[in-house]
């Protein structure tokens, strides 16, 4: 595919430059009929790439001779198949090690419908068609600028400008506002000992649990590995640790499975309500994060 740049404020992490480098010069969008397709990396090595559904075969694996190359353990060097036929288009796993997933769930052979996601290994696409492919595309860029694409929770970028804006309101309207900070306890020992695809399976759950115990106007993201953030509006501290504490007994109260393995999960929490005193946003978190690992070394599994 053609690549081209576009103009971009500075400070973009890496992952996005890399997502914006794909994107093709406006010159080359045009309209496609509806029997064409495209898978869009989600998560992986090359997120954001396109890979154009012409009709012929798309082989997916570790292998470097494929179309979509996955460079990665958990994928199989010929992993799964994608093919046009009459009816529309097919996924195929080729006895995969570690099988092919659609929606999450395991696949041996599955026909796909428009905005469908597709696991392999630990990558993610999303099987898109339409009579316009080309600007469902573009559309998917922009999500992949404002979501992690694993957990399809709000990223860490757009969770620090959400951050500045509520404490914007909060400063003009002298509303309350809280952050909560949680992070999973032991992660490390859990990819180590079960793998990293059953860390990205507890990630993806944990952004589930979490975005149901909220409210609307509540925003959750993932800020890093294993961290994510809760911006909770119109709530004071005692909320907020309230809060902290039902959602650190959903996840201690969940039954994590991945392969048969049930992987014991907890997390930590840190909970800073916004001072008018403070210098900035960065002063928030400092607070919840100071509380957090005040958490981490009360035993893990509490609330600060």
């Amino acid at each position: 595919m053609d690549t081209g740049t576009v103009g971009v404020d500075t400070g973009l992490t890496a992952l996005e430059s890399t997502v914006l480098t794909q994107l093709a010069p406006a010159s080359s969008v045009t309209a496609e009929p509806a029997r064409h397709a495209c898978l869009v990396v989600l998560f992986g090595a090359e997120i954001g790439r396109r890979i154009a559904l012409d009709g012929r075969d798309v082989v997916i694996g570790r292998a470097a001779s494929n179309d979509l190359q996955l460079d990665n353990d958990s994928v199989s060097r010929t992993h799964a198949i994608v093919s046009r036929t009459p009816h529309g288009f097919v996924l195929r796993d080729q006895e995969s090690t570690n099988g092919s997933f659609v929606n999450d769930q395991p696949v041996r052979e599955r026909a796909l419908k428009d905005g469908d996601q597709i696991r392999i290994g630990r990558a993610m696409l999303k099987f898109l068609t339409s009579d316009n492919v080309e600007a469902q595309y573009h559309e998917e860029i922009y999500r992949l600028m404002t979501l992690d694409g694993l957990t399809q929770l709000y990223n860490r970028r757009f969770f620090q400008e959400s951050l500045e804006r509520e404490i914007e309101r909060s400063r003009r309207y002298k509303s309350p506002l809280v952050l909560v900070l949680a992070d999973v306890d032991l992660f490390k020992q859990i990819n180590d000992r079960y793998g990293h695809q059953a860390g990205d399976t507890v990630l993806r759950k944990i952004a589930v649990l979490l975005k149901s115990k909220v409210r609307t106007n509540d925003l959750v993201a993932r800020i890093g590995g294993e961290e994510f953030a809760v911006l909770v509006p119109a709530t004071r501290r005692q909320g907020g640790l309230a809060l902290a504490d039902k959602l650190r007994r959903t996840v201690a109260n969940e039954r994590f499975v991945h392969d048969g393995d049930t992987i014991p999960v907890s997390l930590s929490l840190g909970v800073a309500e916004y001072d008018a005193a403070m210098e900035s946003s960065d002063t928030l978190v400092k607070q919840a994060d100071e509380r957090l690992y005040e958490a981490k070394h009360a035993g893990r599994n509490t609330v600060r």
